[in-house]
C-alpha cells in the first residue's frame, strides 16, 4: 500500500474515534453511562485500527484487534504493558 493510502486511511480511523469521543462526551452529560461506554470502547478500536494501518495491518474482529495489539505493540515494547488491559 502507498504511504500516503496508509496515511489517509489512519486519519480516516482517528476521525472515527474522535467521532466517538465526541458522542461519548454528549451522553456523559446525559448520564447514559452504559453507552459511553459502548462510544469509548469504539473511539479505542478505531484507534488501534489507525495504528495497524500505518503497519498495513488490519484486523475487523475485536478478538483479533486485541490479540495483534498485544502481539505486535505491547510484546515488542512500542506501548506499554498497561494499554493491553485497555483495547
Amino acid at each position: 500500500m502507498p504511504e500516503q493510502s496508509k496515511i489517509d486511511l489512519s486519519l480516516y480511523r482517528i476521525e472515527r474515534a474522535d467521532e466517538c469521543i465526541r458522542s461519548a462526551c454528549v451522553l456523559m452529560d446525559a448520564e447514559e453511562y452504559a453507552a459511553v461506554l459502548n462510544r469509548t470502547y469504539y473511539a479505542i478500536f478505531h484507534a488501534v485500527r489507525a495504528v495497524f494501518a500505518l503497519d498495513c495491518i488490519d484486523r475487523k474482529k475485536h478478538s483479533g484487534v486485541i490479540s495483534c495489539f498485544q502481539q505486535n505493540y505491547v510484546k515488542t515494547g512500542l506501548f506499554d504493558k498497561e494499554y493491553s488491559s485497555i483495547v
